[in-house]
């Protein structure tokens, strides 16, 4: 109440900005976002003079840099290509080792499969039991080397120094010179590689 009028005056709460207010503080930041383009732009026009000397200082930097920048890509590349000679290597001599290991596996037992056979030559008639043991085992060696590669090598054919081995050499009635006779102890290869010579006499 006006003491003096004795009317009653409503007061505005001013801790709820208006829709006046709002739109003012809207039109205020927009001024301020329009002012901070207008500074990074005329930031971007400026330009500088340089003399003939910071000219070349620069421009050697850029030289040296540039140079750098290039010695570090082909260094780069060389160790790139070094990896992959390396890893192409690494698996050729990995797959080169597999293959010896296996080549030294099967021909460690080669002298168990020759005894096997002998056993097989040498059991009687009457023991066709114990026959059909030995040849059960047999075979099933003998499969499981030729899984891994095992091949025999061919011995009636003529007498090959890179197949065979001759022990014993004499003239036989019917047969060439060079002719493969008789055969002591198979060979075996596996792939190209001849892991045991077939040991033969052959015909002078």
């Amino acid at each position: 109440m006006d003491k003096e009028t004795g009317t009653l005056t409503k007061k505005t709460e001013k801790n709820e900005p208006t829709a006046a207010d709002l739109k003012k503080d809207d039109a205020a930041a927009a001024k301020s976002a329009e002012a901070t383009v207008v500074d990074e732009s005329a930031m971007e026009q400026e330009s500088y003079t340089l003399t003939a000397a910071e000219f070349a200082a620069a421009k050697a930097h850029i030289e040296t840099i540039t140079k750098e920048k290039d010695e570090t890509v082909n260094l780069l590349q060389r160790i790139q290509a070094d990896f992959d000679n390396f890893r192409r290597r690494n698996a050729s001599i990995r797959l080169d080792s597999y293959e010896e290991g296996k080549r030294d596996t099967v021909k460690e037992l080669l002298p168990a499969l020759d005894n096997l056979e002998r056993a097989l030559e040498s059991i009687p008639a009457e023991n066709a039991v114990w026959r059909d043991g030995i040849a059960l085992v047999h075979r099933q060696m003998l499969d499981s080397l030729k899984k891994l590669g095992l091949e025999e090598i061919e011995n009636d054919c003529k007498f090959d120094p890179n197949k065979h081995e001759a022990v014993m050499r004499e003239k036989v009635e019917g047969k060439e010179s060079g002719d493969v006779v008789v055969v002591f102890q198979k060979g075996y290869r596996m792939g190209d590689r001849v892991i045991r010579h077939c040991m033969v006499k052959v015909a002078e």
